[in-house]
């Protein structure tokens, strides 16, 4: 089924990729290191099953014992960083690994996997906030796993290959003193990592047929691009430039990257649109003036109003008429499951108390606040819910932690801004800092000599895009889900997506959006979304219910070696 998405590039790209889809590899094909012509450089990829160290961990009071193959680079030609890089929050850390501390991954193998070539592979994924991630090792020796709370304790428990991935993104410095994590260079490592696995899938314990990704937040955003845009030749040249497996000197691929699942918590999606849709979700109901976080009331009402044209040239049933009763009903949904789920859940009463902890900054302590509840109403006899007001819904949501500017998620150079912390330095060439990259901001910027905007380059952006030496448009699109489910790209059968019920750093609109077009995909056979109770930007809360969800969908698939 094709479908062709308003954030699609333009009609040159469209048929350069009908172009390239000769060289794509096809689901069915064999992803075995011998049955291909390998690029020579996939000789310098090869695993090694005996260089690992051993470690032991408790998983659930029970030792277990682990292989750790550390940091192995999954590329051939890996983009060198420089040693001194800076993270969210300003944090300033010395890397040790310049070479490949960015393309690389840690494989553990629990003992009861180590010959298994059946287990799945949980790929974790770890670049909050769209930011770069450098190689961690999510499993330590001596460290003790609770498989009902922790993702790793839950993998291991059920004998799966746990697999920290590493990957370029915003905020990454070169060695050269640029930006070599523009986009896509965030899928494009995770799309090497995979082709890396199934290189090797014979000789690793694991089968690259099950890989399972992990993320939150940006790293839910990843996994899912990642689960979306299986095979798509249009990472292909990107994917060369770094000496990934299965890309051979003439541009062919010898090995696919469509992936098996998808665990994805909170994603920042369809960024190239994530500003409309923020701003009409939380000026529509005047939420940003209710809490008095409306600080450009003319910048936010401009904004919300390209969103209705936008959500109805989708064509998924949604719009600016129906979309406030899909969230009021997407609420009462989670609600109402999570009263089923355990006797002892329940929810204050109208006028009652919720009472709600949140984590606090690193080092400090989590913060416990008292909120009325004046929005939902619940028959604790029949736990099903009488009414939500969806305005006062929004306040709350907006109350536990203050909306974010407007724009949202492209604001520098908006205003004179040049500090935030937003994705804005996702996009632009690898030698500047920044360049805006949706129509809103980029006619809107003020701050001179920047090399971004109207003010700066005198071309408003449907004038910069339709130049053929444009390339943000196509940066925007290539880490957009959305630009690739429904289309010709093998877009992964499973998926489990959760969002917090008070989550306020995306629009909720933007995972329902994500939920319609995955159904509406026929390679698709499961999704399983859900606004997740009373949870905040957050991820990996619900341990068993996803690791049940993984066993069931594995279970579904078969045998992964079967012909």
């Amino acid at each position: 089924m094709q479908r062709l998405w308003a954030s699609s590039g333009r009609i040159a790209l469209v048929a350069a990729t009908i172009a390239l889809a000769a060289f794509a590899v096809p689901r069915s094909a064999t992803s075995h290191p011998g049955d291909h012509h390998a690029d020579p450089e996939d000789a310098a990829l090869v695993f090694d099953p005996d260089d690992y160290t051993t470690i032991t961990v408790s998983v659930d009071g029970r030792p277990t014992t682990v292989r750790w193959y550390r940091e192995i680079c999954d590329v051939a030609r890996p983009v060198e960083a420089a040693a001194r890089q800076t993270g969210i929050g300003g944090t300033t850390t010395t890397i040790s690994n310049t070479r490949c501390g960015y393309q690389s991954m840690n494989v553990f193998v629990p003992e009861s996997a180590v010959h298994d070539q059946r287990a799945p592979i949980y790929f974790a994924v770890n670049n909050a906030g769209w930011m770069a991630s450098y190689i961690r090792a999510g499993v330590a020796d001596g460290a003790a796993y609770n498989s009902a709370t922790s993702a790793v304790g839950g993998a291991l428990k059920a004998g799966y290959v746990y697999v920290d991935v590493a990957n370029r993104s915003r905020g990454l410095v070169g060695a050269a003193g640029d930006w070599p994590g523009k986009s896509p260079a965030a899928v494009v490592d995770a799309k090497a990592a995979v082709r890396y696995l199934r290189l090797n899938d014979k000789r690793m314990p694991g089968s690259a047929e099950r890989i399972v990704v992990n993320g939150t937040s940006g790293g839910g955003a990843l996994a899912s691009i990642l689960g979306a845009s299986g095979n798509s030749p249009e990472h292909y040249p990107y994917l060369a430039r770094i000496g990934a497996a299965g890309i051979t000197a003439d541009g062919r691929s010898t090995i696919r990257d469509d992936v098996f699942a998808i665990n994805a918590y909170c994603p920042i999606t369809d960024l190239g649109h994530a500003d409309l849709s923020y701003e009409w979700l939380f000026n529509v109901l005047d939420t940003r003036t209710d809490l008095g976080q409306n600080g450009a009331p003319g910048d936010a009402a401009a904004i919300a109003a390209r969103f209705p044209a936008y959500e109805k040239s989708l064509g998924l049933g949604l719009n600016a008429g129906n979309l406030l009763e899909t969230v009021k009903r997407e609420v009462i949904r989670s609600a109402e499951i999570y009263l089923r789920a355990d006797p002892a859940n329940t929810i204050p009463p109208l006028g009652g108390t919720f009472v709600i902890t949140g984590g606090g900054f690193p080092g400090q302590p989590p913060t416990t606040r008292s909120y009325v509840n004046d929005w939902i109403d619940v028959d604790s006899a029949t736990g099903r819910v009488r009414s939500v007001d969806v305005k006062k819904y929004l306040d709350f949501v907006a109350t536990q932690a203050t909306l974010k500017g407007t724009p949202a998620f492209d604001p520098l150079g908006v205003n004179g801004n040049t500090t935030s912390g937003a994705e804005t330095n996702l996009f632009g060439p690898a030698d500047q800092r920044y360049l805006n990259f949706t129509e809103y901001s980029w006619d809107h910027n003020n701050v001179a000599g920047d090399g971004s905007g109207l003010d700066d380059t005198g071309l408003t952006w449907a004038r910069y895009i339709r130049k053929r030496s444009t390339t943000v448009d196509d940066q925007v699109r290539l880490i957009d889900p959305m630009s690739f489910i429904g289309t010709g790209a093998d877009t992964s059968p499973y998926w489990y997506v959760r969002v917090g019920s008070r989550d306020r750093d995306t629009s909720f609109i933007v995972s329902m959006n994500l939920d319609r077009a995955l159904a509406a995909d026929r390679q698709v056979k499961d999704v399983d979304y859900r606004l997740a109770w009373n949870q905040p930007h957050a991820g990996n809360y619900d341990v068993p219910e996803a690791m049940a969800w993984i066993a069931g969908v594995v279970h579904r698939a078969g045998d992964p070696l079967a012909r």
